[in-house]
């Protein structure tokens, strides 16, 4: 695969993911039909409307247009994304009219199956990408012009990533620099003549290096010669990376925080999941434990098995956060954080802590919408008036949700917060997290917090 062959990669994924689809529900309909299989309406009318639905979802999920920086859990969060869609768009469909209309036998097996051949197609597609752009091939010749730290970022960033596909081919500036690459440099007047003779296909503009009028002619020249034009701003003055820009009409405006659950689709995602969990475990967990449980509770200390408390929500929004009872009943429940050794706690309430099962009654927060299945974790009233007032960025954590896990505690900070220095590292690890978020980063912390818990692995303090 050698150069400008990306724009076959597209076609590749089209038809592959059409094969893959088509494939595992015939395979899936002749392993139980066969040698009875008829090729009547009904299972001509299936492979219609599943390609039908799966068209829907790649037009909304664009997943056959990959950009070449993007990692590849940012790949495979996409293609998460997609694969969710196309199922509850099928579900939804099956539910309203599959039992009427054109019924699917079988459909969870050729749903599964799908999805496995699917993931693994595009996983092996994507390191075979990035393995041929390592040796050399399929990649887009680029220059830098201008000078200063955007541009010798964005010349690191090019020598040290091949598996993107780019290959360096000159730099151009009118003052001095210390950046080499193996091709020519010069002033920026060369810089066009340059990338007509190597037929370069990216232009990266540095703006600290560089005048307007220089930007411009730049620019013009990149559009009638076919060539990308790229601009690399200074945005040193900002201790985030993850800055993000809309445009009001012409008007630039820097947003210092990216935040990928303000996406709507992101949110729906992160919703569904946090239903389907919550139900899980209301459905499947909750019973049993709780039947075993709330009597040891009665008899551990007198008072009610469940305990509510008011905590801050998202946007500082107060909610009822439920857990099951795990001290006598006291005044300074709602000032005062439990420590260890506390003499409040039961006997069975150190056990339910330890285990983190006092808080299974907050999947019932989060499938009334008040938490979520992750996310940072909720504090007393008390706390948020006086750590808003001394953590930076505290206030931040409350743009999403609140969660029963978190990035937070699966490093370890969980319970007891004895001082500042933790707290700080709290709020750090929860910042990440809502300036991070996939799904696949839900999963994830989902995982680790179950194996933390089964094998009482939590990372000290």
């Amino acid at each position: 695969m050698g150069v400008g062959y990306s724009r076959y990669l597209k076609i590749i994924y089209i038809i592959g993911d059409f094969f893959l689809l088509n494939a595992s529900f015939c395979l899936v309909s002749f392993y139980f039909k066969w040698p009875n299989l008829q090729a009547d309406s009904f299972f001509l009318a299936q492979f219609l409307y599943i390609n039908l639905f799966w068209v829907i979802t790649t037009f909304f999920t664009n997943i056959h247009t990959i950009d070449r920086g993007l990692r590849f859990e940012q790949i495979l969060v996409q293609l998460i994304r997609a694969f969710s869609l196309f199922t509850i768009i099928m579900i939804a469909f099956l539910y309203f009219f599959g039992s009427i209309l054109i019924p699917v036998f079988h459909f969870e097996i050729k749903l599964f199956l799908f999805g496995i051949l699917f993931f693994l197609w595009r996983s092996i597609m994507a390191n075979f990408i990035n393995f041929i752009r390592r040796r050399g091939l399929n990649y887009r010749k680029v220059i830098i012009v201008g000078n200063g730290a955007p541009a010798m970022e964005m010349q690191r960033y090019f020598e040290s990533h091949p598996e993107v596909g780019y290959k360096l081919k000159g730099i151009f500036c009118d003052g001095s620099t210390i950046m080499q690459t193996e091709e020519i440099s010069g002033k920026v007047s060369d810089a066009k003549q340059f990338a007509l003779d190597k037929k370069i296909d990216e232009i990266y503009c540095s703006l600290s290096g560089l005048e307007p009028e220089q930007i411009a002619d730049l620019m013009d020249f990149s559009d009638r010669s076919l060539i990308r034009f790229r601009v690399v701003p200074d945005f040193r003055g900002f201790a985030n990376k993850k800055v993000k820009i809309d445009f009001y009409d012409s008007i630039p405006v820097l947003s210092v925080r990216n935040e990928p659950l303000q996406n709507i689709g992101n949110r729906i995602v992160k919703r569904a999941f946090d239903i389907m969990f919550s139900l899980m475990v209301i459905i499947l967990v909750f019973p049993f434990v709780f039947l075993i449980i709330a009597p040891l509770i009665k008899l551990s200390s007198k008072g009610p098995v469940f305990f509510k408390q008011l905590r801050s929500g998202r946007d500082n929004i107060t909610f009822y956060c439920w857990k099951l009872r795990t001290m006598k009943v006291n005044e300074n429940a709602d000032v005062e954080q439990a420590r260890e050794g506390d003499v409040r706690i039961t006997a069975i309430g150190r056990l339910l802590r330890k285990t983190s099962l006092d808080e299974l009654p907050q999947f019932y927060n989060t499938l009334i919408g008040n938490m979520s299945v992750v996310g940072p974790r909720p504090h007393m009233l008390k706390h948020t008036e006086e750590y808003s007032e001394i953590i930076d960025k505290f206030m931040v954590r409350h743009f999403v949700k609140p969660g029963i896990t978190g990035w937070a505690q699966v490093h370890g900070l969980r319970g007891e917060t004895r001082n500042n220095s933790l707290m700080e590292k709290r709020v750090k690890y929860d910042v990440w997290y809502l300036e991070n978020w996939s799904l696949l980063l839900d999963m994830k912390i989902v995982v680790l917090t179950f194996t933390q818990i089964l094998f009482g692995k939590h990372k000290g303090q």
